[in-house]
Formats: C-alpha cells, sequence, structure tokens
C-alpha cells in the first residue's frame, strides 16, 4: 500500500468542493445524512460499511433513528488524507 500523508489545512480546503455536503469539523470530514425511516438509514449504513471493508479505511458514525453523522480521518498519519476524500466520494455516490 503507497504511503499515505496527512494534508494540511489548505490542502484539505482546496479538496473540499470535490465532496458536496461534507465539511470540516472536529479535525474531520464530516456529512450528516438523513432519510426517511430507520430501515433506510441502516441500509445506508451497511452500504457504507461494504465500501469502506473494501478500502479498510472505516468511518467514525453514529445513527439516530433516520439520521446518520458520519466522520472520516486517517489515524494513521493523525488526519485527513487522500483516503478520506476518496471514501467520501464513494459514499456521496451512494445518495445519487
Amino acid at each position: 500500500m503507497a504511503r499515505v500523508e496527512k494534508f494540511s489545512e489548505t490542502e484539505i480546503a482546496d479538496r473540499l468542493p470535490e465532496v458536496p455536503g461534507w465539511e470540516l469539523s472536529d479535525g474531520k470530514l464530516q456529512r450528516t445524512f438523513t432519510f426517511d425511516n430507520f430501515v433506510q438509514a441502516f441500509g445506508f449504513m451497511t452500504r457504507v460499511a461494504l465500501l469502506a471493508e473494501s478500502m479498510d479505511h472505516h468511518p467514525d458514525w453514529s445513527n439516530v433513528y433516520h439520521r446518520v453523522i458520519i466522520g472520516l480521518n486517517t489515524h494513521d498519519v493523525g488526519g485527513i488524507s487522500q483516503l478520506d476524500f476518496e471514501l467520501a466520494k464513494k459514499i456521496n455516490g451512494l445518495t445519487s
């Protein structure tokens, strides 16, 4: 696996437009997804889990009824990296 490096604040700000709906919050890329009900939210989480596992890059997240909050950062580098943007793009693809 290629070496992953932590992005600077400038690099993060420059890349944020690549991932519509995501924002920087508490040192993570974060987005809230809202669904009609719990079953839809849980189904979405299952699809995200399969993506994350295939990348060996796992989100921090929470679910309350119809809302899923996802936070992405790369623990190995102590910040946000290209892996986080790649996963955010793939997650966005699940909602289109």
